[in-house]
């Protein structure tokens, strides 16, 4: 077998099981490191491309993009890494490192030749994956490298609103959704210092919410509760994908706050300008992370041993895994573990 076939499992069509997949990657680029998997998180955002939800899939697709994994190869011009050292990478596998955001250290916001690990490129659902050097995330030694995967997606959606919002532990914060993102979010606000309210809408969920960080829950469905809380968030991280009532939610939003959405409600957001104007309120939106966020966050989640809440399942049962997923089973991140023979 060359040293460039990967193994893997992928799509061949949409709606289809992953099958055992071979391909040639071809020669390690310069810029490029090729990353020995371990485990790899299961996201929404898998599925979504492998059913090419999105209508940006190319089959076959070799999904997955929360790979934590030691570095087996470097290419003649990748710095600052080094063979057998444990890294992670996340949504992003290549930017092009010239245009004004991957000069000013926003390479996520990259408008030249960006490419996602799992757009029309092979991710982690396999027991090699290769990215850009920058995109490879030296992970801290005292990390727990079983659940730190969902970080490199997940958790770096939600870290990123808190600097782009300058969060700090003065400020109130609220949680809309506490599914896989919601709940990292709480752990990482708890650990922030700030006060932290869940919205949610089943309450039976109170006590497991509060042990995972929240200050206070809320139904948000509720009109009356929202209305008790008029002016109080410095900001509400969103992180679903239904319509809510956002003229209401909004009312909640303390001067100079904003709503920050990091999940896609299928509806257009409607909300009235008054309110945004009244108060110098704003709606603010972020995608996942440039390196030098995903570095903080990895060294911050190691300091406070923040991890999030997951369920391990063997690669090589990753169809019984997405089967969980998508029937709404997981609590609250999947993670595979790579066990090719």
């Amino acid at each position: 077998m060359s040293s460039n076939t990967i193994r893997a499992y992928a799509a061949k069509e949409p709606h289809s099981p992953l099958v055992p997949y071979e391909f040639d990657a071809g020669e390690l680029t310069a810029t490029q490191v090729e990353i020995d998997v371990e485990y790899c998180g299961l996201c929404h955002s898998d599925i979504s491309i492998l059913n090419n939800d999105w209508g940006v899939s190319s089959y076959p697709v070799v999904a997955g993009h929360e790979v934590i994994g030691k570095v087996s190869r470097l290419g003649s011009e990748a710095k600052g890494l080094k063979i057998g050292q444990r890294v992670g990478l996340g949504w992003n596998a290549e930017s092009c490192g010239f245009c004004d955001p991957c000069i000013g250290g926003e390479q996520v916001l990259c408008t030249g030749e960006q490419k996602a690990t799992i757009v029309d490129h092979a991710g982690g659902f396999a027991n090699k994956v290769r990215a850009g050097w920058q995109w490879a995330i030296p992970l801290p030694d005292d990390i727990d490298i079983e659940s730190a995967g969902p970080l490199l997606c997940g958790g770096v959606t939600v870290f990123t609103p808190l600097l782009l919002n300058n969060i700090t532990a003065l400020h109130h914060v609220g949680v809309i959704g506490i599914g896989g993102l919601g709940h990292i979010a709480l752990k990482l606000l708890k650990a922030w210092g700030c006060e932290v309210t869940a919205f949610t809408s089943n309450l039976d969920k109170t006590e497991q919410l509060k042990g995972m960080g929240a200050d206070h829950v809320i139904n948000s469905k509720d009109p009356e509760a929202l209305k008790a809380l008029s002016g109080k968030f410095d900001l509400i991280l969103s992180t679903v994908n239904v319509p809510l009532d956002w003229a209401n939610i909004l009312t909640t939003v303390a001067p100079k706050g904003a709503i920050h959405y990091v999940g896609v409600p299928l509806e257009p957001v409607s909300v009235p300008a008054f309110s945004l104007i009244s108060g110098g309120k704003a709606l603010t939106g972020s995608k996942t992370g440039s390196p030098i966020v995903l570095r903080q966050l990895l060294k911050f989640a190691a300091r406070k041993n923040i991890k999030p809440q997951i369920e391990l399942y063997p690669m090589s049962k990753i169809n019984e895994a997405i089967e969980h997923l998508e029937a709404g089973k997981a609590r609250y991140r999947v993670v595979l573990k790579a066990d090719f023979e």
